[in-house]
């Protein structure tokens, strides 16, 4: 399927400049309708102090906070629409109002890729950020891409890292991963720490996977990898390293418990450690 409808998540933050400029190239590219979501999420204030001045005090507090909100989205909106105008894209701006996690999710469902930001490690950016990315992978049922809180990245998918273990959720993320790949200078496949048979990666694990995408046009070379008292996902990340990739794609691993998500190891890794735009289905 082709890559038509891209929709990117937009905040206050530095960081959503980045995530406009890569959807902005990646709809360039593709020839692809261009959508901008900023949700205000108005939350209510915790009311602190002396409780004399009763509702008057708290509504005036909500009414200051909608303010500034609605100001930060009138902001956001018309960077966006310069962007449409500079790159000559076709899009739309929305901008609902609720809750954060469950708007971007719902509005990626009629998306063929969702561009959201990764969460700051040290407590900056958006605090809002790490919940919206698990929502949107867990539980809009598209492919996300997940662009670095730090760094400016001039393409995406011209050298391509695949994190292959064999599994639905891999196998899920590389078909995901066809449109945006489809033009890669180079792809690696890597397995690492392999289980041979049929019940793991098969005799000659990773070969099965670069036939298939080789049958798609793409140049594929297999590695693989023995290091089994390194973390996996710290082994993608140095190899991407390695390889100056620019986009690796894995699947996305983890549950819901009781409304609090439990990642997978490998999954909590890349989401904490990136260093390029991650590719990721659940």
């Amino acid at each position: 399927m082709a890559l038509k409808d891209i929709l990117v998540h937009l905040d206050a933050t530095e960081q959503s400049n980045t995530r406009l400029r890569v959807a902005a190239a990646l709809a360039r590219s593709h020839d692809a309708h261009l959508t901008g979501l900023h949700v205000l999420d108005v939350a209510l204030p915790a009311f602190v102090g002396d409780p004399s001045g009763g509702g008057a005090v708290v509504a005036e507090l909500i009414e200051r906070t909608r303010r500034e909100a609605l100001a930060d989205a009138a902001r956001i909106e018309a960077g966006f629409r310069e962007r449409l105008r500079l790159e000559g894209l076709a899009g739309e701006w929305r901008q609902p109002e609720g809750i954060a996690p469950e708007l971007v999710s719902l509005h990626a469902r009629y998306a063929d890729l969702a561009i959201v930001g990764q969460q700051d490690p040290e407590g900056g950016g958006s605090p809002a950020a790490g919940a919206i990315l698990e929502a949107t992978l867990f539980a809009s049922g598209r492919p996300v891409l997940i662009v670095p809180y730090a760094g400016r990245f001039e393409s995406v998918g011209r050298k391509v890292l695949i994190g292959w273990n064999a599994s639905r959720e891999a196998s899920r993320a590389v078909h995901d991963a066809l449109p945006l790949i489809a033009r890669a200078d180079s792809v690696t496949v890597l397995t690492i720490n392999p289980r041979i048979g049929p019940d793991g990666h098969g005799e000659a694990p990773g070969a099965d996977i670069a036939l298939h995408l080789a049958r798609h046009g793409l140049k594929v070379e297999v590695e693989r990898l023995n290091a089994p008292d390194v973390a996996d996902g710290e082994l993608l990340l140095n190899r991407a390293a390695e390889l100056s990739a620019d986009l690796l794609v894995v699947g996305g691993y983890g549950h819901s418990r009781l409304r609090e998500l439990m990642l997978g190891g490998v999954t909590r890794t890349l989401l904490r450690q990136m260093t390029l735009p991650v590719l990721m289905s659940h």
